[in-house]
């Protein structure tokens, strides 16, 4: 038994409450070295004659990746409290119970010994947005989408796709060119739309903030903004923004006085700025984005930095009515700021999506007090160099988004914003070699997994780009070079993802064969009403697969409609890059 695999400790993600009467336990040990693990748990007030009372149940392995098998249970105790332990059976059927206090040969009556989880509160409880698990977003670039209203487009504005875009390229999209396709949004199922930087800024990607109160006049004004949020909502579209906290533009109006003023400026310690006077060459003598001198850090810690972007959150909800934030370089601003942004948030709407921009592991945020999501970036870099590159084995994949899904609660899982590619990254298009197969495997997989997926712009009509700025293209709206089979096949995924539960988010992961030889996955999704098993190929060869789970089933395949029924070695044949989703009856 290997017993340094074992691990818990009774904090997130391995305890937590899941609602308000259930709470889920989750164990890590060593890969393929227990055989069976059950949770040993009771009150830690029930006693009879100085015996703790205390009852067994088995825990469920969920998945198993490189170096660790997963385990979990869902229990509802009656009174919201718990003293909890395990009892591990290896496969050689030795036993060990496991505690807080360390490994034991038998179960043990000192109930000081055990994890204690003391009281399911409410309040404690991750509660993002319901709405949030069945939507579907679209990430519009403004300046790049359409230009409904050439007479807001700044000076020297190109005519709409004449050229590669270049870092200072102006091609004068805007709000009204938004408004102006809203139907085709809806045509296609979109449910959300996240906006990259509408306020004021000197750059044509906005994240240089002038006045964080004043819409860009290059998109339109506030009346027109309110139009697009009403007309949205009256499509039943949710609208995110993007909140730019981490640093200002250099013209923000409080660092142009500190610039001017140096050291007797009123607004010196809005920014981190090491001395005077401000200065920009060779390098700036403040705290930017990166290096960035024309992008100064904010102070957060700072009070009026903190009411003034408090108010700002505020703001633009109650007044327009906007749905949610994403947050810029969400990782760099401190937490005590975000857990007042989300009580200001929250106050003015409590279902307001809050979404953070980190690119890591992001616990620290996820725990109920800051963010609702996160931008998925391990699930980007893993579907990528899997399906687009072919960088990693189909069991490293496997492992990878197996480590991911146990990284956080599921509820956090649920909602975690997952995308292919961005306003900061080459399109997924480029990054699959223009293999347009390759790219439906890839939104085979994006749609059929938990989280909430999003769309880069034109992506579903074939748009290509490589790295920023050739990933900030006009968006193609000539219908004879727009991808039509492509746009066509994505509303295709996003109506299965709404008519069949098990297939979109409202149902748990779990991968049943990975074949490394054949480049073939094979993984169930599954609710309490219906269960689905997807197969993907990710090879330029054709294969045929033996899948145990369909022997003797009778299914419905759901791209084709066809039912049929599985002998009882069940067999499927999939096109180079092909794929097939099954619904079980």
């Amino acid at each position: 038994m290997l017993m340094e695999g074992i691990k818990h400790r009774a904090i997130q993600p391995y305890v937590y409450g899941k609602n308000e009467s259930d709470i889920e336990i989750m164990l890590e040990t060593s890969r393929d070295d227990m055989k069976a693990v059950e949770l040993i748990f009771g009150d830690p007030y029930d006693f009879v004659e100085d015996k703790w009372q205390y009852h067994t149940l088995p825990l469920l392995k969920t998945g198993k990746s490189k170096l660790k098998d997963y385990w979990k249970l869902t229990i509802t105790p009656k009174h919201r409290r718990l003293r909890y332990g395990f009892r591990c059976i290896d496969q050689h059927n030795q036993v060990v119970i496991v505690t807080e206090k360390g490994y034991h040969n038998e179960i043990t009556n000192n109930i000081q010994s055990y994890f204690c989880f003391p009281y399911l509160h409410k309040k404690d409880i991750f509660q993002a947005p319901e709405w949030v698990k069945e939507t579907v977003w679209y990430q519009i670039f403004p300046e790049r989408f359409a230009n409904g209203d050439p007479s807001t487009s700044p000076e020297h504005t190109l005519p709409w796709g004449s050229i590669t875009p270049k870092q200072d390229s102006y091609f004068g999209g805007d709000f009204q060119g938004i408004i102006n396709h809203l139907d085709y949004l809806q045509k296609l199922g979109i449910t959300g739309i996240y906006l990259c930087p509408i306020f004021k800024a000197a750059s044509n990607h906005k994240y240089d903030t002038i006045d964080y109160m004043e819409i860009d006049p290059q998109f339109g004004d506030k009346s027109t903004f309110r139009e697009l949020v009403k007309q949205c909502h009256q499509r039943g579209i949710r609208v995110m923004l993007d909140a730019v906290f981490n640093h200002s533009g250099y013209y923000f109006e409080p660092f142009q006085d500190v610039v001017k003023n140096g050291e007797s400026s009123p607004y010196k310690e809005w920014f981190h700025i090491w001395d005077f006077p401000v200065q920009t060459k060779p390098s700036p003598n403040y705290d930017c984005f990166g290096f960035v001198s024309n992008m100064p850090k904010l102070n957060t810690e700072n009070p009026e930095v903190k009411n003034y972007l408090l108010e700002v959150a505020r703001y633009w909800i109650e007044a327009f009515d906007i749905d949610g934030w994403r947050l810029d370089v969400a990782n760099e601003v401190d937490h005590g700021f975000w857990r007042e942004f989300r009580s200001v948030v929250k106050a003015v709407k409590p279902d307001a999506y809050i979404l953070g921009e980190v690119w890591h592991d992001a616990l620290p945020w996820l725990e109920g007090d800051q963010f609702d999501a996160v931008m998925n970036y391990p699930f980007t870099t893993s579907v990528i160099d899997f399906f687009a590159k072919d960088k990693i084995t189909t069991t490293q994949f496997a492992n990878q988004i197996t480590d991911l899904l146990h990284m956080y609660p599921e509820p956090v899982s649920e909602v975690a914003f997952n995308l292919l590619d961005s306003h900061d990254t080459a399109r997924i298009l480029t990054l699959a070699n223009e293999d347009k197969e390759r790219m439906r495997l890839i939104y085979v997989f994006l749609f059929s997994f938990m989280g909430t997926p999003c769309i880069y712009y034109g992506d579903e009509i074939g748009l290509s780009g490589g790295e920023e700025p050739d990933c900030r293209k006009c968006m193609e709206w000539d219908e004879s070079k727009q991808d039509q089979e492509l746009f066509q096949f994505i509303q295709q995924l996003i109506t299965m993802r709404k008519e069949i539960a098990a297939f979109g988010n409202l149902s748990t992961f779990r991968f049943l064969q990975i074949n490394d030889q054949e480049k073939v996955i094979a993984y169930e999704k599954q609710n309490k009403q219906e269960k689905v098993i997807i197969v993907l190929n990710n090879d330029p060869k054709a294969k045929t697969i033996a899948v145990a789970a369909l022997n003797g089933k009778r299914v419905k395949e759901c791209f084709s409609g066809d039912e049929m029924t599985f002998d009882a070695n069940a067999t499927i044949k999939l096109a180079p890059y092909g794929f097939a989703c099954f619904q079980l009856h």
